[in-house]
């Protein structure tokens, strides 16, 4: 209890003692003059009843008027109990932040953490994740500023109290190989994340983040989709991230129509994702100096874990311009389709996704499909027609099938972009492709890459 409170209540007590023994001093004191208010009792015996009647009702009246001082005190020291339970702690150290912990029953809390730089266009990023966040409690969005570009910082502080702004506080150069000087830009962004991933799970201690960067769109089932995945990956050791992209989801490459459609792959796409707490704790004392989302793909990482993708792109990017200097994005990033209807995944069941049901029916769907060449799947539409196979039997030959179908080429770690167990998935003229290894099929071979 506040000390002024009990302070309070100990003076009613001692007040109202007080005024009980004087009046029973009164009252053995005839003539006596028991309060101001009471009338003077006479030393006539015939008034002294009524005297005597008088004087009880006078001290009812005062005992009434004690109690109802008493209960006043009382109540004003519930209130403010409850005021100082109600006051948030101010902190001049860290951005208001929401709680990481969730009442019982109540959906987690998951921050989306912006990583900015030195583009204005940020406002674009961020105006799509507030559009279709469906709460703010449930979803804080968190932007990391690098580079400390003023009229970046301007756009971010235009949004206030909307999302919380925190800066990267060494903005120094990195001492970089001499081979690397001209990579001093990737060197800077893997300290960011470095940065940036430990306030939001070390300082803040959130227990799962969605990762985007500042030249992101998002779709408008986003949040749902990220929603819906999260119990997947709290729940199966065999994955390790959700991501929102799909590196081969350029239009006329994926099913528009199927937008609910998801998968696993061993590919780590980025790009809009969502990690846990306990794979940073795993990541971080071994975080690279540079080339993080590479260092991510290569097998010491990802230790034949997978993530889960969508079929067509949660994520857009708009950045040509960055340290990568475009690269792939006018041959294949700026055609990327971003979905544009609403899906809702956790009204769905997606427990297809957990792995030994997942390769079940994956595996069975992929190899009980016809083979056939190059020339035949481009010759004729096979929108009304079952799906197919294409077989690749080696590095050369996968490089080649990809390219001549416009899927992206390059491999990581012996890993094709989107695949899983080697096979990638796709649309060519309407009809649903699998472009697979033999199914003999015995591990990524990392001298592919």
């Amino acid at each position: 209890m506040p000390k002024k409170t009990t302070l309070a209540l100990g003076g009613a007590a001692l007040f109202l003692a007080w005024n009980f023994l004087l009046l029973l001093f009164l009252w053995s004191r005839p003539g006596a003059s028991p309060a101001p208010r009471s009338p003077r009792i006479s030393a006539d015996p015939r008034q002294l009843p009524a005297q005597l009647l008088q004087l009880a009702r006078d001290a009812e009246a005062e005992l009434r008027l004690q109690r109802q001082l008493l209960l006043q005190i009382q109540q004003l020291g519930r209130l403010q109990r409850q005021k100082a339970a109600k006051t948030p702690q101010k902190t001049t150290e860290t951005p208001q932040i929401a709680s990481t912990a969730p009442a019982e029953g109540e959906l987690p809390v998951i921050p989306v953490l912006v990583l900015a730089c030195d583009r204005s266009s940020v406002r674009r990023c961020l105006d799509k994740i507030l559009r279709y966040r469906p709460s703010a409690r449930r979803f804080p969005v968190i932007v990391s500023q690098d580079c400390g570009h003023a009229e970046t910082a301007r756009v971010i502080a235009s949004y206030g109290a909307a999302v919380a702004h925190i800066r990267q506080p060494d903005l120094s150069d990195v001492a970089v190989p001499p081979e690397h000087r001209k990579f001093q830009g990737y060197y800077k962004i893997s300290r960011h994340y470095r940065w940036a991933l430990g306030q939001v799970f070390r300082t803040f201690r959130y227990r799962a983040a969605i990762v985007v960067e500042d030249d992101l769109e998002v779709a408008p089932d986003f949040f749902e989709y990220f929603q819906a995945v999260l119990p997947l990956l709290k729940g199966d050791p065999s994955l390790w991230c959700a991501s929102a992209w799909n590196d081969n989801g350029k239009e006329g490459l994926v099913d528009a129509g199927r937008a609910e459609l998801l998968y696993r792959t061993d590919f780590f796409p980025g790009l809009g994702w969502l990690l846990l707490a306990e794979l940073w704790e795993e990541l971080e004392p071994k975080w690279p100096p540079a080339f993080w989302d590479d260092w991510m793909r290569q097998p010491e990482q990802r230790r034949g874990r997978s993530c889960v993708r969508p079929e067509v792109s949660r994520t857009m990017t708009f950045g040509r311009k960055g340290v990568s200097h475009g690269q792939f994005f006018d041959q294949y990033l700026k055609f990327i389709k971003l979905n544009d209807r609403f899906v809702p995944f956790t009204q769905m069941d997606l427990s297809y996704l957990k792995k030994d049901e997942y390769e079940r029916f994956f595996l069975q769907q992929v190899y009980s499909a016809p083979e056939v060449k190059l020339d035949e799947l481009q010759k004729d539409s096979g929108k009304d027609l079952g799906p197919v196979r294409l077989q690749y039997r080696g590095r050369d030959s996968f490089k080649a099938l990809a390219k001549a179908l416009g899927l992206m080429d390059d491999l990581k770690s012996g890993v094709p972009r989107a695949g899983y167990r080697g096979v990638v998935s796709f649309v060519c003229r309407g009809r649903r492709v699998f472009l697979a290894p033999p199914s003999d099929w015995t591990g990524y071979d990392p001298s592919w890459s």
